[in-house]
């Protein structure tokens, strides 16, 4: 995704942005630690929303030696790699097979078409 055009907001929109990407950054962050929480797509939030508030964080965040990379690849070709989609993919089984076995199989159901619909979306991504 391209930067946005004309100058970053102003005023109490600029801060709203600002917080949204903190938030986000701080859930990616957790997520280095926390194998069920997705980074990447945290830190594209985050981009997205310094993009808006503080430019210079969004190219700091794209300039990251291991998280630049796949951000770069969204932002210029909406790109994800097969490694990435794999992984998702396989995060996505499990916890299906996790609700089918806590929750029993016909609440295993609702996750099974959600992974339908976003693994077909992420598969179909360029790569």
């Amino acid at each position: 995704m391209p930067p946005p055009e004309g100058p970053p907001a102003n005023g109490f929109v600029r801060h709203l942005w600002l917080g949204s990407g903190l938030t986000a950054f701080a859930a990616g962050t957790v997520g280095i630690v926390l194998p069920v929480v997705p980074t990447v797509p945290f830190y594209l939030l985050a981009a997205f929303c310094f993009a808006r508030s503080r430019p210079e964080w969004s190219d700091r965040l794209h300039g990251h030696p291991r998280w630049g990379p796949p951000l770069r690849q969204w932002r210029d070709r909406r790109a994800i790699s097969r490694r990435a989609k794999v992984s998702a993919l396989g995060a996505m089984a499990v916890g299906v097979v996790v609700t089918g076995f806590a929750l029993g199989w016909h609440w295993a159901m609702i996750p099974l078409g959600v992974m339908a619909i976003t693994g077909t979306w992420i598969w179909t991504r360029a790569e």
